[in-house]
């Protein structure tokens, strides 16, 4: 399983995150502690918003740990939001198209799971892509047409919904569906990264298996969200429930949601939250 962060709140450098802490991404490419594939070395890639609206993008083939550039990219880029993403691919090829992140338009999109039996499923999933998205299809895995059917769901086009997290639950509702119900199915799981630029959505999703690890901490800078903690100071890291979605918009508070409040995979127990604002 891939490894990733995604940050949201005041204008920092990416090496904050990215390379200078303990078990930074670049540290979880060489050794992650919480993926059942310890070495993430089949890629790497970073996203983040600047001046323009449409995201910024460095992706690269080579394992994170021996890109020379890396560590002065993230030094000198500042972001109030970013990602960054260290694959482990799962049956698809090393290609840069197929690093994370995806973007489209003002989208920005990064993925960490999988949909079992890809190669049978791959053709009825891609009939959720619209036909004038789906020349965006660059690459060959199942993480970026999950991005592409998610626009389609709802973000892009003339009369967009606008409600990043309900175009993700239509679309999730609609794979549990193809791989077999979320009761007996086949293994699906979907932690992921959503920004338009302005706001951060990060989800946390599987069915058929248990959900990936996915954390988050707050701090005065903002909220950071990451697969596993970047530090050894565990107590401080929160983590994010299953069936659930961090919500990290623009001078609001920081919620988590329960996914069945948007009618997919019912399930009790998971409160509304009501957090610090970030900046």
């Amino acid at each position: 399983m891939c490894r990733w962060i995604a940050y949201r709140g005041r204008t920092i450098p990416l090496e904050h995150y990215v390379t200078e802490p303990a078990h930074s991404l670049v540290s979880q490419s060489i050794k992650a502690l919480e993926s059942t594939a310890a070495t993430n070395g089949d890629g790497f890639g970073l996203g983040w918003y600047g001046d323009h609206s449409e995201p910024g993008r460095y992706r690269e083939v080579q394992p994170a740990w021996s890109d020379d550039n890396l560590r002065s990219l993230c030094r000198h880029l500042h972001s109030h939001l970013f990602f960054a993403h260290v694959r482990a691919a799962t049956g698809t090829p090393i290609t840069r198209p197929n690093c994370h992140p995806f973007a489209c338009g003002p989208w920005l999109f990064m993925h960490n799971g999988y949909i079992a039996d890809w190669a049978r499923l791959r053709r009825p999933i891609e009939t959720l892509i619209p036909d004038e998205l789906y020349p965006a299809r660059a690459g060959s895995t199942d993480s970026e047409a999950m991005f592409l059917a998610l626009l389609g769901s709802g973000l892009m086009g003339p009369e967009p919904y606008r409600d990043p997290v309900e175009a993700t639950a239509r679309m999730l509702s609609a794979l549990t569906e193809l791989v077999g119900g979320s009761d007996g199915g086949l293994p699906f799981r979907f932690t992921a990264a959503l920004a338009d630029g302005r706001d951060l959505y990060a989800f946390r999703y599987a069915a058929n298996e248990p959900a990936n690890s996915l954390y988050y901490r707050q701090s005065e800078d903002g909220v950071v969200v990451a697969s596993e903690p970047l530090d050894q100071d565990h107590a401080t890291w929160v983590p994010v429930p299953g069936n659930s979605v961090l919500i990290a918009r623009k001078d609001e508070r920081v919620e988590i949601v329960g996914l069945q409040d948007y009618g997919l995979a019912p399930r009790a127990g998971l409160p509304r939250l009501q957090l610090q604002a970030s900046a």
